[in-house]
């Protein structure tokens, strides 16, 4: 039976990935930000569950040192993630979509790594094909200059495939396999943090022409239940369980290693 942890598990794709990955047998653990949504996605499928905002990293820190108390860890799914209307920083100084999305993911992993490694886990990440849009600068990755919010989400998105990308090169010889996917335009509570985002994802007519929860998940639990490199390429990012193009950026193995270093400076770890 694998042991599975899913982060921004209260709701969207997290919880319907969590539904399906129990029923079919895996040990979840759920992690959302929302203590109450938390609680009743953990109650209805029996699973141990956590609270934490990865807008403070303290929590990550946290909840790192519980999940460190399993056995083992055979998949970690790092899906939280957001949009947000305007450009603010949260209490660790960093800019909000980029620490939510991208920089506490990282440091979750870091911090687990020890039991990724002797679990021989795969990291799943959820990213989007707005990442193709995404042109991250490692002398403004906190967007001081020209911040919007599609532009803030495009580069966190990219983060995440850079992410996988540097989780392959410096840890596949470790045990530990990564990939990334797109989950497509997915009728969630997602987008529902105001603005241009708000007004596609939160409006009636947005959410009818949206794959459901459900049809979203599907690649993070194919990902999930299978065995890597068998089943799926280490390193690569996936859409509808497919090989997907990926932005320049994540091809340039010296950029994804810089941007690696850099994250890892800005969490100490």
């Amino acid at each position: 039976m694998k042991t599975i942890v899913i982060t921004g598990a209260s709701s969207g794709i997290g919880a319907a990935a969590a539904r399906r990955l129990a029923a079919d047998g895996a040990r979840v653990v759920v992690v959302g930000r929302d203590e109450r949504r938390t609680h009743e996605i953990a109650d209805e499928i029996g699973a141990e569950r956590h609270v934490a905002d990865f807008a403070r990293l303290s929590d990550v820190h946290e909840l790192a040192e519980a999940l460190n108390r399993l056995d083992r860890l055979d998949v970690l799914v790092n899906n939280a993630g957001a949009v947000f209307a305007e450009r603010t920083l949260t209490e660790d100084g960093f800019e909000k979509t980029f620490q939510v999305n991208h920089l506490a993911g990282f440091l979750l992993t870091r911090l687990l790594l020890p039991l990724l490694v002797a679990s021989r886990a795969s990291v799943v990440t959820t990213s989007s094909m707005a990442h193709l849009g995404g042109r991250i600068d490692l002398a403004d990755l906190q967007l001081e200059r020209g911040w919007s919010p599609w532009r803030a989400y495009s580069n966190a998105k990219l983060a995440n495939v850079l992410f996988t990308r540097g989780l392959h090169r410096h840890h596949v010889l470790d045990g530990v396999h990564a990939a990334a996917f797109h989950p497509g335009a997915v009728a969630t509570r997602f987008g529902t943090q105001g603005g241009f985002s708000e007004l596609i994802f939160g409006s009636p007519v947005g959410r009818r022409l949206m794959a459901s929860p459900e049809q979203g998940a599907d690649t993070l639990i194919w990902l999930a239940q299978r065995t890597p490199p068998r089943d799926w390429v280490p390193g690569a990012y996936y859409a509808k369980r497919k090989l997907a193009r990926t932005n320049r950026q994540a091809g340039d193995s010296g950029f994804v290693d810089a941007f690696w270093a850099r994250s890892a400076r800005l969490v100490e770890v």
